[in-house]
């Protein structure tokens, strides 16, 4: 569906070089903390700024710094959800869905007005009398009304408390489960949304991305090491990734967890989230 070979992009201090895919029938998650490139990266695909190099693959065409312009079919193909940026705050629910209908040709009306019901959206109130968690929960909405097959959201349900956001999720869900074709690229800095979503992860730091691993794995082989300076000297480190000092040794991401549980039994091993992976990614140095 999606694939980014090289795409670089500078500003001053900042450069970002990544390369990642976004397989037809997947979902993948984008995860980094604020600044690392997640933005950079996906208003890229979407050319809302030009890439300095490198390509961008959509269905097989090229639209990356040397491609061309995403023509109007494949814009239709995408559902899209941005962090920073929204309807105007004069508009209504009710005008979002005629200038969405008039700019997509499969807008379901219909659709849209049972979203708007389900997620308790007013259609005929100013989006300025939205709460942040209404304005979120409306864009996901106008996203999924046009049988997108690519949904690219940047922090989709932020605002959103844990009962609606876990509704939103739910829609994500069936909207891949209608379809085979379909892909989500998703960013968000809620771990539990990417670890009950995604298919695989990619994590972006300092616009380089530092890991990639399929979500199951990250869940059921890493793992976090707990150990007293004195340990850490006798262990085989052969499987840890990073570590960072603490006051009683060393706190380990490891990639074989079994493998310590096995040969370590008096060891503390704790299972490894999200949460865990960009803690110690972000502020954990190389073992070598």
């Amino acid at each position: 569906m999606l694939k980014i070979n090289g795409l670089k992009k500078s500003y001053g201090d900042f450069h970002l070089d990544v390369s990642m895919e976004v397989p037809t029938g997947m979902v993948v998650g984008l995860v980094g903390s604020n600044g690392a490139g997640k933005s950079t990266t996906i208003k890229s695909v979407l050319q809302l700024i030009r890439p300095d190099a490198g390509s961008i693959l959509f269905c097989g065409n090229e639209c990356g710094a040397g491609g061309s312009l995403l023509t109007k079919s494949e814009k239709e193909m995408m559902g899209i959800v941005l962090s920073d940026s929204g309807f105007s705050a004069y508009l209504t629910p009710s005008d979002i869905k005629s200038i969405c209908a008039a700019m997509y040709t499969k807008f379901d009306k219909n659709k849209f007005s049972a979203l708007c019901r389900d997620l308790e959206i007013p259609e005929r109130k100013q989006i300025r009398t939205f709460s942040t968690g209404m304005k979120a929960k409306l864009k996901v909405a106008a996203a999924l009304c046009h049988d997108a097959r690519f949904l690219i959201m940047d922090e989709p349900t932020s605002g959103l408390d844990v009962i609606v956001r876990d509704h939103v999720l739910d829609l994500l869900r069936a909207y891949m489960e209608e379809k085979e074709d379909r892909s989500i690229l998703i960013s968000s800095h809620i771990s539990s949304d990417l670890e009950s979503i995604c298919d695989t992860l990619y994590m972006i730091k300092k616009g380089q991305i530092v890991f990639h691993e399929d979500t199951d794995i990250l869940l059921s082989r890493y793992g976090i090491l707990k150990c007293s300076e004195e340990q850490y000297n006798e262990i085989d480190r052969q499987f840890i990734c990073r570590r960072i000092k603490e006051s009683f040794g060393y706190t380990c991401l490891t990639s074989e967890k079994h493998f310590y549980l096995e040969n370590y039994p008096k060891m503390v091993i704790e299972n490894s989230g999200i949460d865990d992976l960009i803690l110690l990614m972000e502020k954990g140095e190389d073992v070598s």
